[in-house]
């Protein structure tokens, strides 16, 4: 494991939201390359499995486009934002790698995802002939999208309690870093939008909030039927269900609404709040547990 990479940079430049010393790090980690994952790896639930799971397949091909979407406007940023821009990219390309690998363990035990992935494809099929600064404005609102998860992840350790250990970690680890770059897709939309109007800017970012709430809840829900449908699970009984696990018990859904409506008041900011403590306690979790496991006596064999 390659020792984490701090981004530490100069003072902000006209921003006010961004914490100034907020260091972004680069955790180089990997995940349950050498266990094979249950089917159903949340606590034997193959509704909440499916939940992640369905989440986890559009990651890979979604953070390339995130990459890509900020790193058209890089040119010309100020120092520290610019400093942010590169260690995004290195954290959502460690991301990348880790999905790939934990998605390939879902197939593995199973599951066909092709159907889910092709999903992906059409939805990134239609920014390609999109002006750049739209799909900037579609990454602002999933990396939004993606910081509230994440808040809802370390927050609530409900969430992933009974995880398989591996996939726990993973999700958490995950979950750290969309925290902590949560503002540089929005403050690269501001400095690309410098000379609009501020009724243009919030129009613009609140519509393509709007579109990319529908298609990304409509795909999310496609992709979990298709899955639980795959483990024989149908019918009227099965949707509610998953409707009462996003939005009862644990009801992830339910808790984002507050935090995904923040997104549309005037003068909205990602860092308005700051939940970098939460970073900090799953951090402490995380090297607890290593310390734990290291100092785990070795089985000595009977003679």
């Amino acid at each position: 494991m390659n020792a984490p990479q701090s981004f530490s940079t100069p003072a902000p430049i006209d921003r006010q939201h961004t914490p100034a010393d907020l260091e972004l790090v680069i955790r180089d980690r990997r995940f349950g390359r050498n266990e094979k994952q249950r089917r159903w790896w949340m606590g034997g639930d193959p509704i909440g499995t499916a939940f992640y799971n369905a989440l986890s397949v559009t990651f890979p091909k979604g953070e390339a486009f995130f990459i890509e979407s900020v790193k058209a406007f890089r040119e010309g940023t100020p120092e520290r934002l610019s400093h942010e821009i590169r260690a995004f990219v290195k954290q959502e390309i460690n991301h990348t790698r880790e999905h790939v690998a934990f998605n390939r363990r879902v197939v593995e035990a199973g599951y066909d995802v092709r159907a889910l992935e092709e999903h992906v494809d059409q939805a990134l099929a239609l920014t390609k002939d999109k002006p750049k600064i739209a799909n900037l404005a579609s990454t602002m609102a999933l990396e939004h999208f993606t910081a509230i998860l994440a808040q809802q992840l370390l927050a609530n350790p409900r969430h992933l309690g009974t995880a398989d250990a591996e996939s726990r970690d993973l999700w958490r680890w995950h979950a750290m870093e969309e925290i902590e770059h949560k503002g540089v897709a929005f403050d690269t939309w501001n400095f690309a939008t410098k000379d609009w109007s501020r009724w243009q800017r919030w129009k613009v970012k609140s519509l393509v909030m709007l579109i990319v709430t529908k298609n990304f809840l409509h795909h999310r829900a496609i992709g979990m039927l298709e899955l639980l449908r795959q483990d024989g699970l149908t019918g009227p009984k099965v949707w509610a269900q998953l409707f009462w696990y996003a939005f009862g018990n644990p009801g992830m859904a339910r808790k984002i609404i507050l935090p995904w409506f923040s997104y549309f008041l005037p003068g909205f900011h990602p860092w308005k709040h700051d939940d970098r403590h939460l970073i900090q306690l799953a951090e402490s979790d995380y090297q607890d547990a290593v310390m734990a496991k290291a100092a785990e006596p070795a089985l000595v064999p009977a003679e």
